[in-house]
């Protein structure tokens, strides 16, 4: 199967210009994606976009990941509402390692005549001077076709109310330009005939399409994919907290595979396909036996398995089923002592989290004590209280039933800190011995 092919039934391709498809047939092509370094981190958006590059490799062409510092210092105009605040070189510099390490975990650099390539296009333009970039670049596209870009038209018009717009900056304006340069740039130095991208992307990839057949007469390619948003047409890639990040001390690999698991199945039916290298017959079986039995969520827990594995490892995957299992009634006190420290608080980020001193914790006549006068009446407000459901058996500590409101405090802490306190069925405590 081709390339276009490839992306089409997975719902992924948007547009692309014509003769695409047969430059992808008529030889091994090198094609381009650039990533933007605001953070030190790439996100689940940014992934939908690296998963391009990776198709473009298992078709057998040769994927390069641009790394702009040089264009992360100005800021994309596209998708923007206003303009953001640029970065340091020596943050930009810490976010390029970040995300060079990040792309390496996806592209294969050891695959012969089509490895993977990073580049960064501040190599190119460090030395270039902004008299050398108008006389050479600038004079080559009109004003008026740049004012013709959406992402430009957006930015400088009115909305809906007759608000007066945010406005452009000459520095956003030029993103454009500098972006169709690297294009030219890749095209002349390494023979890159296709840029990839979102379909927001559209205007400045061909921005770089007409800078080649004006600079230096040649032809070139645009392909886009699909801007993947949610079931409510808002940008994907973020949760309640912000952007779920591929960097595990960012969100953390528990919270990042309950993010997938927690998707709508409508969702996950889509995002199986964008996210995952599952074959069709092989997604199309898990469709049918979520069809079968919605309730057990068979489309979430393999789009969550494989996205969790494929980022971070397989053990961070196992790790964060044992840690759901905790929340959700499965798991014991062999699975609670499992945990490692990082994923223990990543499960209970969010619930209260009592700290007493390792003398309160000893001195604690009984678990009556603990949880209600110790704890500071957090967990329980009076000792009445805690003994009335201690003897209904609604209290439990490490996933173990309290027996009676007279048992002694003599619980393993786990991490040699921490108790896990259940009060009821959904009612979560993290105590904490320091």
């Amino acid at each position: 199967m081709n390339l276009i092919e490839e992306l089409r039934w997975r719902g992924m391709l948007h547009d692309f210009m014509p003769g695409t498809e047969e430059q992808l047939a008529s030889e091994m092509t090198t094609g381009y994606i650039g990533f933007d370094p605001t953070a030190n981190s790439l996100h689940i958006g940014n992934l939908a976009t690296i998963m391009l590059l990776v198709h473009l490799q298992r078709a057998g062409h040769k994927p390069v990941a641009l790394v702009g510092g040089a264009t992360g210092m100005i800021g994309d105009p596209s998708g923007k509402s206003a303009e953001r605040n640029l970065l340091s070189e020596e943050v930009l510099q810490e976010n390029l390692a970040g995300i060079k390490q990040q792309l390496e975990k996806f592209l294969d650099f050891n695959a012969g005549a089509n490895s993977a390539e990073i580049v960064n296009n501040y190599d190119w333009f460090k030395e270039f001077s902004f008299l050398g970039f108008l006389r050479e670049v600038g004079k080559h596209l009109t004003v008026n076709y740049m004012m013709a870009k959406d992402s430009v038209k957006k930015r400088i018009s009115a909305d809906e109310d007759g608000d007066r717009a945010e406005g452009l900056s000459f520095t956003e304006f030029s993103y454009q330009l500098i972006q169709g340069y690297d294009f030219y740039h890749l095209y002349k130095n390494k023979n890159t005939k296709l840029q990839m991208g979102a379909s927001d992307q559209w205007g400045n990839i061909t921005t770089g399409t007409e800078l080649i057949r004006r600079m230096g007469g040649g032809k070139a390619f645009a392909l886009v994919g699909k801007l993947v948003t949610k079931s409510d047409g808002t940008k994907f890639g973020k949760s309640e907290g912000g952007n779920v990040w591929l960097d595990p001390n960012l969100t953390s690999p528990y919270k990042f595979y309950q993010f997938w698991l927690n998707l709508s199945d409508e969702e996950a039916e889509k995002l199986i396909k964008v996210y995952t290298l599952l074959p069709e017959d092989e997604i199309n079986r898990i469709a049918e036996e979520h069809k079968q039995a919605p309730h057990q969520r068979a489309l979430q827990k393999a789009l969550a398995k494989d996205v969790t594995i494929r980022v971070h490892s397989e053990a961070d995957y196992l790790a964060a089923v044992e840690a759901s299992e905790i929340l959700f009634g499965k798991g014991d006190l062999k699975t609670l002592k499992g945990l490692r420290e990082d994923i223990l608080l990543s499960v209970f980020e969010g619930v209260p989290q009592i700290e007493v001193s390792r003398e309160q914790y000893t001195a604690a006549g009984t678990v009556t004590d603990l949880l209600s006068e110790i704890t500071g009446g957090q967990v329980f407000e009076s000792k009445g209280e805690a003994k009335r459901m201690i003897k209904n058996g609604g209290v439990s500590i490490n996933r173990e039933k309290v027996q009676g409101p007279d048992e002694a405090v003599t619980y393993e802490l786990l991490q040699g800190k921490y108790l896990v306190v259940q009060k009821g069925k959904k009612n979560y405590y993290l105590v904490s011995v320091n």
